[in-house]
């Protein structure tokens, strides 16, 4: 069975056409990073703008690629949300028209739900249940997985996502967008225990996150600094603030397999391709016996391959979306109970 799917929930226009589920015979993602430098941040019009010159000649690329027809395809998976409303509109909209023209089913997929799914497509697959975090510019939260489309919310942000705390940290300390690769790149020439920097909500009970207060305690120490007339130290600084994001991602993310006893953990997103939070997920994995499932890095950023993953799993159980498929900014999921 081959799919063809899109993701255009933010600043990323992808597409990919997925064979049973797994196989991936093409996975293009076009970025507007670009466009959005020179803003410090995702300007959404021009997000918009962008993805409508980019989704035709980019679906045309993909057949290319997979070396397939359009003949050949038989269902379209679209993210229908979470994201910017007009990106999502865009994405939406080519893909109800490719369906009702081809006579193709409709699937819509959420795009949190799809993060996590990019485990599966890994050589070694994760068994169900599982712990998701899924970390990126816009979203933090933990979920506890017992299938590919039932999974309940353990905790989240309750402010700006971990992603979005390293954009503004960047954007503060006049280094560029997008702040993740950059602090990242600084933070491996400085002392990550240089600069106490405080480790929001990690000593209260529960698994909601808070990186608000952590981007504000970086900026009193640059403003503090500035009075005194001394240089602010970028290295250390980038170093001690990446240690406290990945510290409380880390823990917060152990105490939910502790809680549940859950053994198996998935990590995903586009702060998944953070070099310090992989190892030391990877390393605590070996101490403490967990089995840890890191998608690779282009299956981490927004793609459409893990469109593809939840999208046959609702074809599979006929969960088509009609035509007056409508999109949402925010998702809304059911709380795990104890």
């Amino acid at each position: 069975m081959k799919l063809l799917a899109l993701e255009t929930s933010c600043d990323e226009t992808a597409f990919a056409i997925l064979e049973d589920g797994e196989k991936v015979l093409a996975n293009l993602v076009a970025s507007q990073e670009e466009l959005h430098r020179r803003y410090g941040g995702i300007v959404p019009e021009l997000a918009s703008r962008r993805h409508l010159e980019l989704i035709l000649p980019l679906a045309f690329e993909a057949l290319e690629r997979a070396r397939i027809s359009l003949e050949e395809i038989e269902a379209v998976a679209v993210t229908n949300g979470p994201g910017l409303i007009g990106s999502l509109l865009i994405g939406v909209s080519f893909a109800k028209a490719l369906a009702f023209g081809r006579g193709l089913p409709l699937l819509a997929v959420d795009h949190i739900n799809a993060h996590f799914l990019a485990a599966f497509l890994e050589e070694k697959k994760p068994s169900f249940p599982f712990i998701a975090l899924v970390v990126s510019g816009g979203h933090t939260a933990l979920f506890y997985v017992r299938d590919y489309l039932e999974f309940y919310l353990l905790g989240q942000t309750r402010d700006d996502a971990a992603g979005e705390a390293f954009d503004k940290v960047a954007k503060l300390l006049g280094l560029g967008y997008p702040g993740g690769r950059i602090i990242s790149r600084l933070a491996e020439k400085g002392d990550p225990q240089s600069i106490p920097l405080p480790r929001p909500l990690l000593d209260q009970e529960g698994f909601d996150f808070s990186f608000s207060g952590l981007k504000t305690a970086v900026a009193h120490f640059v403003k503090d600094l500035q009075k005194k007339g001394l240089p602010v130290p970028i290295h250390d600084l980038c170093a001690s603030f990446e240690a406290a994001v990945v510290e409380v991602l880390v823990k917060k993310t152990l105490r939910a397999l502790n809680a549940t006893g859950v053994k198996n953990l998935v990590v995903a997103g586009g702060v998944a391709s953070n070099k310090s939070l992989r190892e030391e997920f990877q390393k605590l994995a070996r101490e403490d016996g967990f089995f840890l499932f890191l998608p690779r890095p282009e299956f981490c950023t927004d793609n459409a391959a893990m469109v593809g993953v939840a999208g046959y799993q609702r074809w599979l159980r006929k969960e088509f979306a009609s035509l007056d498929l409508d999109v949402y900014a925010r998702s809304q999921f059911p709380r795990y109970q104890f």
